[in-house]
């Protein structure tokens, strides 16, 4: 590693090699992002696996250079890690993550795409103010819809609620704390009359970033719950909603200019 590496994600402009990427696919959980990395880029080369956020840069079929890197869970740790990766020259990010449907027509092992978000995040306010909009880049939200019809996968394109916490922000009570506060008591079935379409807790401080950092940023996540059924993770269908989220991100990232 070079000495200009960055204290988070582990290194640094330098370690990008003679073509630098300026496109990231951005994974939540490190196993998903050496998945990425390891099935669908060609010659792979691991850049760090400092803190757990395993960070990779290969190429995609095209021959362009792409980042595969991990933010880890939540909003504050995406903010650190998506700082550091427009610092090495990143300018366009892709997240790839799960989520949870609110609406009962979203089944679980298709996927969302978010055209905004609804941001209930902490971290999205130290970027910017509550009022300050939380929306995808249009056009390479346009590539990730074109990305799902080319491959048939089912997919629904909205706004997403972006909270920052998995059990009471997204009005789970089957967990160590059944006791919601007020504020929170029947927060889904208002969401769901809003027409947000699922649950997730990194899109919408990602997408304020973009808007204050200026680069392109968009998101889509496997469904693995569908909520208005129950609060469980349907674990048998997990693997095909990630999969399929990743094959949308991989197929507008080579199409994506």
């Amino acid at each position: 590693m070079t000495s200009n590496r960055l204290y988070h994600i582990g290194f640094g402009q330098d370690d990008l090699g003679s073509q630098p990427p300026n496109m990231a696919l951005l994974s939540g959980d490190p196993e998903r992002a050496r998945l990425i990395a390891e099935s669908y880029l060609q010659d792979v080369r691991l850049l760090s696996e400092n803190r757990g956020l395993n960070s990779y840069v290969g190429y995609l079929p095209n021959n362009r250079p792409i980042l595969s890197a991990t933010s880890g869970m939540g909003a504050p740790s995406l903010s650190i890690v998506v700082n550091e990766l427009v610092q090495v020259g990143i300018r366009q990010i892709i997240r790839v993550g799960t989520c949870g449907s609110i609406q009962p027509y979203i089944t679980v092992g298709s996927v969302v795409i978010s055209s905004a978000a609804l941001c209930r995040q902490g971290a999205a306010s130290d970027i910017a103010p509550v009022e300050y909009p939380a929306a995808a880049d249009p056009f390479l939200t346009v590539a990730l819809v074109n990305a799902a019809r080319k491959l048939k996968i089912s997919h629904y394109m909205g706004i997403t609620a972006s909270v920052d916490t998995f059990y009471e922000g997204q009005e789970r009570t089957d967990s160590a704390n059944p006791h919601l506060m007020r504020s929170l008591d029947g927060i889904t079935e208002e969401y769901r009359r809003l027409n947000v379409l699922n649950y997730e807790m990194e899109c919408g401080t990602l997408f304020k970033m973009a808007g204050v950092y200026q680069f392109a940023a968009a998101a889509v996540c496997g469904v693995v719950a569908q909520r208005t059924k129950s609060e469980n993770v349907i674990l048998s269908e997990k693997d095909t909603a990630v999969l399929n989220a990743i094959a949308v991100a991989v197929n507008a990232a080579e199409t994506f200019v």
